[in-house]
């Protein structure tokens, strides 16, 4: 389950990747474009520590990005490179937005999707008097494992190569991160796909790399 808030977030987090994409070595978006989000969804955090989001976003009428961010209420040790940059959460204050790419939180929660068939979490808003309302996701994820499959442990990312896709190797698994969705790709093992409404045909999200 991931709990949500009616809240202001400042900077933004489209402000943020508005900053971020630019400077990345796959990014073949207009210069200067503002940021859309197409679509989005959640994974959970068994903890309850860590905003995990999947987030889809397009530069003006550029190609859609596969962007996932995490969120943390503290910095992530060891993990200054994939910083994006810290917003003000009227709810929750100060968190730390990670490109999720190199935070293990996120790693484990795609790797126990991929594997066992795994999907998004249910979405619920904390309203202002302690009840709390269901949210339908704006996208759904899937992954191509089954119910009863041995999900690798990740608790640590060794390295990350950020290309398109970005490789994240963890001391469980190698996964493949798709960034430009639109692009025509091959994943090698098991796979996470995602669709959103206009975009039924599930596109490839992650895979993990074979060994």
């Amino acid at each position: 389950m991931a709990l949500l808030y009616r809240a202001d977030l400042t900077p933004s987090k489209l402000e943020l990747l508005a900053s971020w994409l630019p400077g990345r070595a796959w990014y073949h978006g207009p210069a200067g474009a503002a940021i859309e989000r197409v679509a989005a969804c959640r994974f959970d955090d068994p903890a309850g520590k860590v905003g995990v989001e999947t987030i889809l976003v397009r530069p003006g009428d550029g190609p859609i990005y596969h962007t996932p961010l995490t969120y943390r209420e503290a910095p992530l040790a060891g993990a200054e490179a994939w910083l994006l940059g810290t917003s003000e959460h009227s709810v929750l204050g100060t968190r730390w937005v990670y490109d999720a790419c190199g935070d293990p939180v996120y790693a484990a929660a795609v790797a126990a999707a991929i594997f066992t068939g795994g999907h998004e979490a249910e979405e619920f808003i904390q309203a202002e008097d302690g009840q709390r309302q269901r949210r339908e996701p704006a996208m759904t994820v899937r992954g191509s494992g089954v119910p009863d499959a041995s999900v690798p442990a990740v608790t640590a990312i060794r390295s990350v190569a950020d290309g398109d896709p970005a490789r994240v190797v963890t001391d469980a698994v190698e996964l493949a991160v798709v960034r430009g969705v639109e692009m025509q790709r091959q994943g090698g093992g098991a796979m996470l796909t995602g669709s959103w409404p206009g975009q039924e045909t599930p596109v490839l999200l992650a895979y993990e790399v074979a060994a």
